[in-house]
């Protein structure tokens, strides 16, 4: 029996202590400001990404991982004799998940599996960290991989964004809902469904009252999961805090792990957006 190598790409937001600790390999996917190209997490990370969206007065645009770089990494451990699984962006929101799978086509059939979250942020990661735990169980690639594939419809992602700006400016909403939302105070709070991300609810006034809700629903909803992700971006870090300890006390017998939000996701969704993430029954 092969080993079983995962790899992601960089919207995954999982944490280096993670991604070490499963021993994840991950292709950066690239953020372009004008002539300016940069890997996600590589040659930029989000303190810096901020600094020129407000230097340069635009946001930048994200681009998918080429064939060539999934191959590059994939030559390495298929010369090494061991079999790929890997988990991707949804193929809804970037061609990543299309050029992992062209790549895996020059190598022999059944060594590299790839599987489209349907999902973004640590939506991907809570699939990688499992995907990890079932190579380490010794499972082959074809069993991880099917089992990864049934619990894609199962993962629950839901974000309070703080300000449409980033919406408005990325062309994911109009001016007249960036005005309104602006003088209303109306911060969306945004879930992703069959691969695609959708406007959840809207939650008016304090913040507070939109980590409060995502907080009920998380508490009425059946976690199959061992573990809670947060992730966030920029300046949520004591809202973070705040969430990790009512979900620490909702669910005492779950992981609650808290991770930062990468460049591409960041870029979309802007500063102070934060989330929980889980996987259903």
């Amino acid at each position: 029996m092969r080993k079983v190598k995962i790899i992601t790409d960089s919207t995954n937001d999982l944490s280096d202590v993670i991604l070490q600790k499963y021993d994840i390999s991950v292709i950066p996917l690239h953020v372009d400001f004008g002539g300016e190209s940069y890997r996600d997490g590589v040659d930029l990370l989000p303190k810096d990404l901020f600094k020129l969206v407000e230097e340069k007065n635009m946001l930048p645009k994200t681009a998918a991982p080429s064939p060539f770089n999934f191959s590059e990494v994939y030559r390495e451990y298929v010369e090494q004799g061991q079999d790929i699984i890997v988990i991707t962006i949804s193929s809804h929101m970037s061609s990543t998940y299309q050029n992992a799978v062209l790549a895996s086509e020059e190598y022999p059939e059944g060594r590299i599996f790839v599987v489209d979250s349907q999902n973004l942020s640590t939506g991907i990661g809570s699939l990688v960290v499992l995907a990890a735990e079932y190579a380490l169980q010794g499972l082959e690639a074809k069993e991880i991989a099917d089992r990864v594939q049934r619990l894609v419809p199962k993962v629950q992602v839901s974000f309070v964004i703080d300000t449409m700006e980033y919406l408005y400016k990325g062309g994911r909403c109009n001016v007249l809902q960036s005005i309104m939302g602006s003088m209303l105070k109306i911060r969306p709070m945004i879930s992703v469904d069959s691969g695609k991300m959708f406007m959840k609810d809207k939650v008016r006034g304090d913040k507070k009252k939109g980590l409060d809700k995502m907080l009920a629903n998380t508490a009425k909803d059946s976690i199959d999961s061992e573990r809670i992700f947060i992730t966030h971006s920029l300046g949520s870090e004591d809202e973070a805090l705040y969430l990790k300890s009512i979900l620490e006390m909702s669910f005492p017998e779950k992981e609650i792990i808290t991770t930062d939000a990468g460049c591409v996701i960041s870029s979309h969704c802007g500063q102070k957006t934060i989330g929980v993430i889980y996987i259903r029954q």
